[in-house]
């Protein structure tokens, strides 16, 4: 549209020029070496229009021949890269359909047709890592690695084939690298955390997460729980050597997680060994409202060790009371009330969990109360302690896949930060079936009972010894969970007869004590 207005305007100014020239008519002489031309106005005009028409024909004839050889070399340059880019795009292609043979092809034709360029480097590395070419792809990252535009891209490639081969100092060495060039680069500043992490270095570990936590690359809530761990990590190294510097740790990461077990459980105890018995139970009574916990509950009824058995047990029931009687509450109370000789109250503790399908600590905790007032030969203790052997199994510390019965700040198989989570073991490490239990229980020769323990250097085995009855070996069996296959967890056997438990099963609940602290 506005084209041809301004197509009719430039014609209108054109035909009103030549009116206007007609109008006004005049003559033109031209007088050059004794010659004398003379025209009217009009036809020089005319003529001066020609001739200048005629000179840029004759410019762009002229022009084109001399540019000629450049423009050639200019349209084989364009015809190269517009193959060379072809090539390029169906090697990604191969590569990602998994093509290694077409990939090669085309990253070859890339780098012949465009050069050393970036994307035709990446081409190549990543049609050599298919080809399983390692010392190709290492090479070609560490050209791109040598060019500082594509530097950090370089350092990915090398570090993901140091990992590949198991070198794990190329690999940090190129994650830290990558780290220091961009700070905001995700890959490296996780590897920088594993690797921290691996070296229990958990200050360099925690500066890592504040970095990340500033840049924005993880969530807020995630940043502080990490830092909760870390810090925790810190003041459990410190607890011996450091108790001050412990606290004030612990402390900031009690702040950032309220309902840490591990956290308010080391605040209490270094709180309670500093005299500050109002502000420790005020710890572990928040970490208790939000995660019922032994191992809380160990803590707070043993903050002042002075107390006695009854004063741990209403202090057990203030804790029932804070959680509305939850079943760890009840345990808790259950164990108080069996180290105060009050077996009706201990029951009744327990009632609730008997009637429900009794886990093997319940089983446990019950034939303990019937012992310690029947006697070890009770019939009522046997037979709790055979329905412990068959019963469900109680939560245990997992991460990945392997149990533990102490709190870790990484995962023991993968190295993750904050991977352990209270809870019950697999199906495939509960209880036998009624069948299997009934089997277990007739008369056998001695066996060994697999048991999980912390993976720590392995105590030396005890001596089989002969099976006293089959509810004893039931008994040992349901002491912890059967880890699963592949868990690096190490394996201590104990004899099926033996009378050991596992402090887990044993050290349910701290001693009972006051109900105010």
């Amino acid at each position: 549209m506005w084209r041809a207005l301004a197509y009719l305007v430039l014609l209108a100014v054109a035909a009103f020029g030549a009116v206007w020239i007609a109008d006004r008519p005049g003559t033109v002489t031209v007088v050059w070496n004794g010659y004398q031309i003379g025209t009217s106005l009009s036809l020089a005009i005319v003529g001066v229009i020609a001739a200048a028409i005629v000179l840029g024909i004759v410019w762009a004839i002229v022009r084109g021949v001399i540019g000629l050889p450049e423009a050639l070399v200019r349209g084989s340059a364009e015809r190269r890269r517009t193959k060379g880019l072809s090539a390029l795009s169906r090697g990604m292609v191969a590569v990602g359909s998994g093509d290694p043979l077409a990939a090669r092809r085309y990253a070859g034709d890339a780098e012949r047709l465009l050069g050393t360029e970036p994307l035709t480097l990446l081409l190549k590395a990543q049609a050599a890592q298919i080809s399983g070419d390692r010392e190709g792809a290492e090479r070609a990252f560490q050209a791109m690695a040598d060019d500082p535009e594509t530097r950090v891209l370089g350092l990915r490639g090398l570090f993901v084939e140091a990992r590949r081969r198991d070198d794990e100092i190329a690999a940090r060495a190129y994650a830290s690298e990558a780290a220091r060039l961009a700070p905001s680069v995700t890959w490296a500043n996780d590897a920088m955390l594993e690797a921290h992490c691996a070296d229990t270095d958990w200050t360099g570990a925690l500066e890592t997460v504040e970095r990340r936590a500033s840049l924005g690359l993880i969530d807020k809530q995630v940043a502080r729980r990490q830092k909760a761990v870390l810090l925790t990590a810190i003041a459990r190294d410190r607890e011996a050597g450091e108790p001050e510097a412990a606290t004030e740790r612990v402390l900031q990461a009690v702040k950032l997680a309220p309902d840490l077990v591990p956290a308010a459980c080391l605040a209490g105890r270094l709180l309670a060994r500093r005299g500050d018995l109002k502000k420790a139970a005020k710890i572990v009574e928040a970490a208790w409202r939000a995660n019922p916990h032994p191992d809380l509950a160990k803590v707070y009824l043993g903050l002042r060790t002075g107390d006695s058995v009854r004063d741990r047990l209403y202090r057990a029931e203030t804790l029932a009371r804070i959680s509305s009687w939850d079943p760890e509450a009840r345990l808790a109370v259950a164990q108080a009330g069996l180290d105060a000789k009050e077996f009706g109250r201990a029951r009744e503790a327990l009632k609730p969990l008997v009637a429900d399908q009794p886990t093997a600590r319940t089983c446990l905790m019950m034939a303990a109360i019937d012992e310690a007032e029947y006697g070890a030969q009770s019939g009522r203790a046997r037979e709790w302690l055979s329905r412990a052997a068959r019963a469900p199994r109680d939560p245990l510390w997992f991460a990945d896949g392997a149990a533990s019965q102490t709190w870790e700040p990484i995962s023991p198989v993968t190295g993750q930060l904050d991977a352990f989570r209270w809870e019950a073991p697999p199906s495939a490490l509960g209880a036998p079936t009624e069948q299997a239990a009934r089997d277990d229980d007739a008369p056998h020769a001695p066996h060994e009972v697999p048991v999980l323990v912390p993976a720590k250097p392995p105590a030396p085995e005890k001596t089989p010894a002969p099976v006293a009855d089959p509810v004893s070996a039931g008994m040992a069996a349901a002491a912890l969970p059967v880890p699963a296959s592949g868990s690096p967890k190490a394996i201590q056997t104990l004899p099926a007869g033996t009378r050991d438990i596992p402090a887990q099963d044993v050290d349910l609940a701290p001693r009972a004590g006051r109900s105010n602290i």
